[in-house]
This record gives structure tokens, C-alpha cells and sequence, in this order.
């Protein structure tokens, strides 16, 4: 992980109001490398603070908060902090509370049942200028995307790549829509995750786009995937 990450370690701040919980977070991540939890808050708004005094990389925030709930705290920790990412780490999965915690501006969102290394994966993934999206959330971002204006169910013909977009370039990004990392996508395609970052990057550069969820709404809007049957 170590080699994967870079050598970096990222500053951790960790916010549930459930003592068992955060402090079985801060024990579990501090027994993997690639993290350093220097603060824990028990409430949003105390995350705030903390996140002005510490400075730190990522906030890890549950959403199911008193005072301040994890969708405001993150709200104002981007407004206030945007040198601050935030992962949402909560027990709830469901639409209601993803789509206000992404738009209030978090960058990652993991149920309760993530790994270690899943978590250590999606803070890395947020630093990295990433979407840290568990391939199941991704999934429903990508089927609650297709639900206001569905695509024609069959494209007519293969169309030329748009804005530029190399064959591999577009490739890469339709295993993005898919939900695949950047490590299972160098699987799939046989290539370094280096090599994948480039064409991401390439990507994001010709578009406009700037993370992955973008890259999934740029997908749909081009025609490039179809909704999910049924």
C-alpha cells in the first residue's frame, strides 16, 4: 500500500457522534499506512473546528450528526477549508443521503461496511484529484443519473469519440461509468495505473471534467452508455 500511495501519508480527521464508532475508526486506521488521524470529532460542528486549527488533508464524516449534520459541516468545511477534502463514512446508503452530501461537496462516499484498506483507498483517491465512490455507490449515481432524461436505448451507429477523446481515452472512461478503479482498470487493460492516470488526466483536460462523478454524468449526456435495463 505504502508503494501504491506513493510514500504519502494523508491527515486524517475523523467526525462520528457515536464514541464506540469513532474510535473504532481512529484504532483501525491507525493500524494501516498510508493515514494519520491527527484529530476526532464527536459532532459536525466540532469537526469544523477542527478542521480549522489541524489543516487536514481529508475529513472523514459521518452524515447522522447533532448541532451540525455531516451535509452542513461539509458544506462549510469546503467553503471555508478547500484545501480540506471530505469522505463520508456512514451507515446509510440510500439516495437521500448521498446526493445532498455530494453536492454539498464531498469528494468520496463509503458505507459503514468498508474495509480498512477501502477507506485508506478512497482518501488517497480524494488527494489524488479522484472521486473516492465505492463501485456500488458508483453504480447508483450512475442509474439515478439515468432515470430524468433516459437514452435512446439502442445507439443508431458508432460514433466518433467526442471532444477529441482518443479510442482509448473513451475506453477508459466508459470503465469509469462501470464503476472501475484505476488499478482494476490497468488490470483490465494491461497497463500501468500510471499509464491510466495519463489518460485520465488527457481526459479531464479535453472535457473539462474534473472527477470521476463528473466523467460518469459526461458519459450518459454523450450517449457513449445506456441506462440500465428495467
Amino acid at each position: 500500500m505504502t508503494e501504491e500511495f506513493d510514500g504519502r501519508v494523508a491527515r486524517v480527521v475523523v467526525a462520528d457522534d457515536q464514541t464506540v464508532v469513532r474510535e473504532g475508526i481512529v484504532m483501525l486506521l491507525g493500524l494501516l499506512p498510508g493515514v494519520e488521524v491527527v484529530g476526532a470529532a464527536g459532532d459536525g460542528e466540532e469537526a469544523v473546528r477542527l478542521v480549522g486549527e489541524l489543516a487536514p488533508d481529508v475529513v472523514l464524516m459521518d452524515l447522522r450528526m447533532p448541532r451540525c449534520d455531516g451535509v452542513e459541516a461539509t458544506r462549510r468545511i469546503r467553503a471555508e477549508h478547500p484545501g480540506t477534502q471530505v469522505v463520508v463514512l456512514t451507515t446509510f446508503g440510500d439516495d437521500e443521503s448521498l446526493f445532498p452530501a455530494l453536492r454539498a461537496g464531498a469528494r468520496g462516499y463509503l458505507t459503514k461496511d468498508a474495509g480498512g484498506d477501502e477507506i485508506v483507498r478512497a482518501v488517497h483517491s480524494v488527494l489524488s484529484g479522484d472521486a473516492g465512490l465505492s463501485p456500488s455507490i458508483q453504480r447508483r449515481l450512475l442509474e439515478r443519473l439515468s432515470d430524468p432524461e433516459p437514452q435512446p436505448a439502442e445507439p443508431v451507429e458508432p460514433v466518433a469519440p467526442p471532444d477529441g477523446l482518443t479510442a482509448r481515452e473513451t475506453e477508459v472512461l466508459l470503465l469509469i461509468a462501470d464503476g472501475l478503479s484505476n488499478h482494476e482498470i490497468a488490470r483490465k487493460l494491461h497497463v500501468s495505473t500510471a499509464t491510466v492516470k495519463t489518460h485520465i488526466n488527457n481526459m479531464f483536460a479535453k472535457t473539462g471534467l474534473k472527477d470521476r462523478a463528473q466523467a460518469v454524468r459526461y458519459a450518459f449526456a454523450k450517449g457513449l452508455v445506456r441506462p440500465p435495463a428495467g
